[in-house]
């Protein structure tokens, strides 16, 4: 009998042992044919030292700030110097308890999964790193699941062996996908909550961990409850592990998430529209630059750094000031549109404004996606003639309404755009761009991709010449008559004759009169003095690069160009002459920092100092005593738009510009190291306001400009000059007209809305 059990006991120890070591062997064969492939392809050396990724291509101010991204993943990496300790604890407390313990397997933890389910997971941060780069999502497949596991710790030990654990973890963080766009924990920690991850607060990356969980379950702009319990659950676990205590636990708990949504959509953010056109840009330079081996580079992928000019503070005073003059100025349209028979235009009949629409149909996103689609036209009048859901721009927030895609097309039309464009003359960097009121519902960049009617504001390229060409003196005189340049002169077909636009005339008038009332007659003498040709000569080298017949009828700006263009030719004034092509990129580098390309900006000499000097002192009469004075109201009255008093008392060259029908209104305005212009009119010509008071350009556009440079003068970070300009040292020209101080404040206090129309 104790023989038998004897027996017995050998038997099962035997077994035991096999099973054992069965048990074992089979791990270990687990192990080896994950690692010789056969359980699926394991990431090679290179794979390992360079793991694939989307990375964003981060577009970079000149003060060092973020303004937008270009990626197929919001993703942009940091190093682990650059994350907050409280992070780490947070991660390691609550996902990885022994991970600078183990080497990327935690077998305790294995054991404790196996033995007592639901005591937690096993998986460590190096594994769940593994799986994001390598092994993809869990099947759902029991034994595929286990193959997969096995290879998920192959893969785990070789990233062990390969990196350092402060790597492995800031990779892990780097990689995670946290929603709305944020992937990687710089991305969310700007999304969420507006901030670089070394700032963020203890409550803040406990958030952020506890979303490590599930994002989906823990979406903080869907469970915003939910996931403040899993935060709460991080922070009781960063106590548990010593890393915060039990006070501060308590305290943190009761916490609300103060959220901070920052967008990083393409049409989020500042500089929306400029970011538009850097991508035209970006596109044209990857495939002039390929990389070393011959392949082009991917903004959307390959995580270049772009630094640009613009500078973010800057940037955000342009926006500002646009939505808050823009917001008024709609008020006051849609008041006179309440009178308009056929608002939102003037001057055209029933056929010209269903031309209108139809245009705007065929060009919406709308119509285009309908005819890929194989619509037919009576199928798709139909489809824009169907009232539907839609969410549509106000200046108060979008409004969720139902109207039909023509009756939105319509309703687009009421509203007033504008555009405006700063740059440093001395360096041609681009400060500031703004394209539109809204790049979500206004896509048509108002900067560089369109080009209106300039009014008065060319005039200042007819005296330039005049004054460079024949050393005009801003005192020399001419009568206030009307001027006649007869038919065949300059191959014009008929004689012209402009009329002043108050129709006033008589007496004598000098130079520095005329540009500062705007005085037609005199910009036709001049131009007839130093001839079109000329003329166009002299704007083309200033950096207008749009064709420009050579008519005399450009004297009065009767040429179509871009904001930037007439900004770019203006710094030349400022910069003494010298023209200094607009730039907007300084510098590109790749994901690992190396410098792909510099970029110095293009000189060339346009006029002389003097010229340049004396051009100046002409624009600064404009805002002493013409179109401009409303920039400095000698008294606490504010702008009727804005409600703003400016009472700028420094030095400002400028120039407004008002066409035909007040159908576009432009302000040029410049100090010594800062030039910005402004404009601002319907999308279509024939959208406009029905008189010169509100309609001209000291209205519509100086206030957006006024505006923009008062914040620019509050931030003192940003030192934009109040100095005036530079004068030559020998200077030969006589500009001291021995004006009246006197009579020209009278004339400040009675021309406030000088008009300045052209046509």
């Amino acid at each position: 009998m104790t023989k038998k059990k004897t027996t017995n006991f050998k038997k099962y120890i035997k077994w035991f042992w096999m099973f054992v070591l069965g048990g074992f062997s089979f791990i270990i064969l687990l192990f080896l044919f994950a690692s010789w492939g056969f359980l699926g392809a394991l990431p090679t050396f290179e794979e390992l030292e360079n793991p694939e990724n989307n990375l964003a291509t981060e577009v970079i101010s000149a003060d060092g700030k973020t303004l937008g991204k270009y990626a197929t993943e919001n993703r942009t990496p940091i190093k682990y110097k650059d994350l907050p300790q409280n992070i780490v604890n947070a991660l390691v407390a609550t996902e990885d308890e022994r991970f600078y313990e183990h080497s990327g397997i935690d077998f305790y933890s294995t054991a404790r999964a196996v033995l007592k389910p639901g005591s937690g997971g096993a998986s460590t941060i190096t594994q769940q790193l593994a799986k994001m780069l390598f092994t993809g999502r869990a099947s759902r497949n029991i034994f595929l699941r286990l193959g997969q596991k096995v290879k998920e710790w192959v893969v785990a030990t070789k990233l062990e062996r390969q990196y350092t654990k402060n790597e492995i973890l800031t990779m892990y963080l780097n990689k995670y996908d946290f929603l709305n766009r944020a992937v990687g924990i710089r991305s969310a920690a700007r999304i969420y909550f507006g901030k670089e991850p070394k700032d963020l607060d203890i409550e803040e990356s406990a958030m952020l961990v506890g979303m490590l969980k599930n994002s989906s379950l823990y979406n903080p702009l869907r469970r915003e409850e939910r996931v403040k319990q899993r935060r709460n659950v991080v922070l009781k676990q960063m106590n548990r592990s010593e890393f915060i205590t039990l006070q501060e636990k308590d305290s943190l708990q009761k916490l609300e998430l103060g959220l901070d949504i920052h967008r990083e959509g393409h049409s989020d953010g500042y500089a929306t529209y400029f970011r538009t056109h850097l991508q035209k840009v970006l596109r044209k330079w990857v495939k002039e630059n390929p990389k070393p081996n011959g392949e082009q580079y991917n903004i959307f992928r390959d995580g270049l750094k772009i630094y640009v000019t613009i500078d973010s503070r800057m940037q955000k005073y342009a926006e500002e000031a646009i939505q808050e003059h823009m917001s008024n100025l709609q008020k006051y349209f849609f008041k006179e549109q309440k009178r308009n028979k056929t608002a939102p235009f003037y001057d055209l009949d029933k056929s010209e404004i269903n031309t209108i629409i139809i245009r705007a149909k065929k060009n919406s996103d709308r119509y285009k996606r309908l005819k890929l689609a194989g619509k037919s036209e009576k199928e798709i009048d139909k489809i824009f003639n169907k009232k539907t859901k839609m969410s549509v721009f106000s200046w108060k927030g979008n409004i969720d309404t139902i109207m039909s895609p023509n009756d939105s097309i319509r309703y687009y039309k009421y509203f007033l755009r504008s555009g405006l464009l700063s740059i440093e003359p001395q360096s041609g960097h681009i400060k500031a761009w703004v394209g539109g009121i809204d790049n979500k519902h206004f896509k048509y960049d108002a900067v560089a991709q369109q080009k209106r009617q300039v009014g008065s504001t060319f005039k200042p390229f007819v005296y330039a010449t005049a004054i460079n060409q024949l050393k005009m003196s801003p005192c020399d005189e001419y009568p206030n008559t009307p001027y006649t340049i007869p038919k065949g002169k300059y191959g014009i077909p008929k004689e012209w004759t402009p009329k002043n636009s108050d129709d006033k005339y008589g007496g004598m008038l000098t130079l520095k009169d005329g540009l500062a009332g705007s005085i037609n007659t005199m910009s036709a003498r001049l131009i007839d003095m130093v001839s079109p040709e000329n003329v166009v000569r002299l704007a083309k080298s200033s950096g207008i690069e749009s064709e420009i017949q050579a008519n005399p009828s450009i004297a009065l700006g009767s040429v179509d160009l871009s904001l930037i263009e007439m900004v770019s030719a203006y710094s030349t004034f400022a910069n003494k002459g010298l023209r200094v092509e607009p730039m907007i990129l300084t510098r590109i580098e790749d994901k690992n920092g190396t410098v792909l390309q510099e970029f110095t900006p293009k000189t060339k000499e346009v006029l002389s100092e003097e010229s340049a000097y004396v051009i100046l002192d002409l624009l600064k009469g404009v805002t002493q005593s013409g179109s401009g004075v409303r920039l400095r109201l000698p008294w606490k009255k504010p702008d009727y738009v804005t409600g703003h008093p400016y009472k700028f008392d420094n030095p400002i060259a400028g120039k407004t510009g008002t066409t035909q029908n007040q159908s576009d209104g432009w302000f040029m305005g410049i100090v010594p190291n800062l030039a910005t212009g402004v404009w601002t009119g319907g999308e279509d010509r024939a959208t406009h306001f029905a008189g010169i008071t509100k309609g001209q350009g000291a209205t519509m556009s100086l206030p957006s400009w006024a505006l923009f440079m008062q914040k620019c003068y509050a931030d003192k970070t940003l030192s934009v000059s109040k100095e005036d300009f530079e004068k030559p040292e020998n200077l030969t020209i006589n500009i001291n007209c021995g004006d009246n101080k006197d009579e020209k404040e009278d004339v400040k206090k009675e021309q406030i809305l000088e008009e300045d129309t052209d046509f």
